[in-house]
């Protein structure tokens, strides 16, 4: 009867410690004020409804997102500006992005993209590839 009233204090014990772990940052508890709007957007981009995807992208920076959040806000408006031919602000919006994150990358099928991949590497500072 002692080694069960034993265990059953360690596991009680054990439970507490876990239900007290600390959270390791109120962000990790809470979404950002402009996660559902930059969702939104990234879905409008997908659907081939650049206007009210560039809307939704520039709605969630006014209203907050986190810096990986920001960086991705503006990755997109920069594919929605290449898309609609306005290379000079797709450059911009390409910069913002990098000011925030100066090691991002494109993932591969992005940054081979015949539009934007080279006005990347131009905001990024890299010579563009030579076409072969």
């Amino acid at each position: 009867m002692i080694k069960l009233k034993m265990w059953l204090l360690i596991l009680a014990s054990g439970i507490l410690l876990m239900a007290c772990a600390p959270i390791k940052s109120m962000k990790e508890a809470m979404h950002s004020k402009g996660a559902s709007s930059l969702s939104a957007g990234i879905s409008g981009y997908e659907d081939g409804k650049y206007p009210d995807a560039a809307k939704n992208l520039q709605s969630a920076l006014d209203q907050g997102l986190d810096t990986s959040e920001q960086v991705m806000a503006h990755k997109y408006l920069a594919f929605i500006q290449c898309i609609s031919g306005k290379e000079r602000l797709c450059r911009d919006e390409f910069k913002k992005a990098l000011e925030l994150n100066p090691t991002m990358e494109l993932d591969p099928a992005e940054a081979g993209h015949p539009i934007w991949g080279p006005v990347f590497k131009s905001a990024k500072g890299k010579k563009p590839d030579a076409k072969k």
